[in-house]
């Protein structure tokens, strides 16, 4: 008579049914071993032979466990071996960074120029100790070759030699102030935008000697002129320029510059001014830049929203050089043309160019938010 026993194996229920003549043994239907049924009359239990791993069964669990084992880490060798996992290999493992002087005279591995602009000087890193930048976005330079840093919130000025050296820094306002524009003349005095308003500093000291009148708040941008006076955005309901001589009185105004030429509103507008006194003014809206006699008369318009060499995306600021030539700032990279507008050549960086500014040796420095870079553009 058939006898139902439990497996020694893995303990399921197995029935001796099968046993004959010719086949002595019985197999567990759950973890497949091979089994002696047990013999009561001569007091043998049930006794395991062999596991069975016939093709047609399945295997048992913890087979496939030893078998998922070395198949896992087959995976992993094979996907860092295709760099998948390189990133995060290197990231664990890299050591801490080397703690260098902020100025370096030869530009980083990562810094992609081309022969139109060389790079001179780079310096700078993230953080908020002397000779770093948290989210710097003004720079200007003085008769002298200081440089000034702005830091875009909090209101923090440094102060660098020609050479990039941390020399002073001072503060304007609070720290809640937004800086949105920075400019310096050849005596080292500074201008600050700040709060609507355009206030003069000492550049060396940071020592406050006042504030450019003007009826209404409302400034977003200044530049320094050849003759000592200044060239400023204004901004109220309409996108003033507004230009000032060396003693603050105003002597030009083109109103709605940017919006009367082109038709469409402006909200953020940067300046620019050439040696000859030619102003220009970048729409940020508007994607374009817009260019104005010395007399205010509107001249012609170039760049337009694009991403072709030439158009303009997401721009932010605008320099001359002493040929004549205008620098943009974008996501692609500095832009240059020529005085008619025409596209010449970009330089790449590493960031963007927030603010540009030459000095009188017609080298161009860029603060790249964290870092500034100094170029040796090429002559005509």
């Amino acid at each position: 008579m058939p006898q139902t026993f439990d497996c020694p194996k893995c303990g399921a229920p197995v029935s001796s049914s099968d046993l004959s003549t010719t086949k002595s043994t019985v197999r567990c239907d759950y973890c497949h071993s091979q089994l002696i049924a047990p013999n009561e009359l001569a007091g043998q239990p049930a006794r395991v032979v062999r596991i069975q791993l016939s093709s047609g069964g399945k295997f048992p669990r913890w087979i496939w466990l030893l078998l998922a084992i070395p198949l896992f880490v087959l995976i992993v060798i094979g996907l860092a071996g295709v760099g998948i996992l390189a990133p995060l290999f290197y990231s664990v493992s890299r050591p801490a960074r080397e703690v260098t002087n902020p100025a370096r005279a030869n530009p980083p591995a990562k810094e992609k120029t081309n022969s139109f602009a060389t790079v001179l000087l780079d310096f700078g890193k993230e953080g908020i100790g002397p000779g770093m930048f948290n989210d710097a976005r003004s720079i200007a330079i003085d008769g002298a070759g200081r440089i000034y840093v702005g830091e875009y919130n909090g209101g923090r000025i440094q102060v660098f030699d020609a050479d990039g050296k941390f020399v002073n820094q001072w503060s304007v306002g609070d720290r809640k102030t937004i800086l949105r524009g920075l400019a310096a003349d050849r005596k080292g005095m500074v201008y600050v935008v700040h709060g609507g308003g355009i206030e003069r500093y000492r550049g060396e000291t940071g020592e406050k000697l006042g504030q450019l009148n003007y009826e209404r708040s409302g400034f977003d941008d200044v530049t320094t002129a050849a003759d000592g006076g200044l060239v400023t955005a204004w901004q109220s309901n309409r996108d003033d320029i507004i230009a000032f001589d060396a003693n603050g009185k105003v002597v030009r105004t083109i109103p709605a510059a940017i919006s009367s030429a082109s038709g469409d509103s402006e909200l953020s507008m940067r300046v620019a001014v050439d040696g000859s006194g030619n102003i220009y003014a970048l729409g940020t809206f508007n994607n374009a830049v817009f260019k104005f006699g010395r007399d205010g008369k509107f001249i012609n318009r170039f760049g337009g929203a694009g991403d072709q060499p030439g158009q303009l995306r997401a721009p932010y600021s605008i320099a001359v050089d002493g040929h004549g030539r205008i620098y943009v700032g974008d996501m692609k990279g500095i832009q240059v043309f020529d005085a008619d507008g025409r596209y010449l050549t970009v330089v790449n960086l590493k960031g963007i160019a927030f603010g540009m500014v030459f000095n009188d040796n017609n080298e161009l420095f860029v603060i790249a938010r964290d870092h500034v870079v100094k170029y040796a553009v090429q002559r005509q």
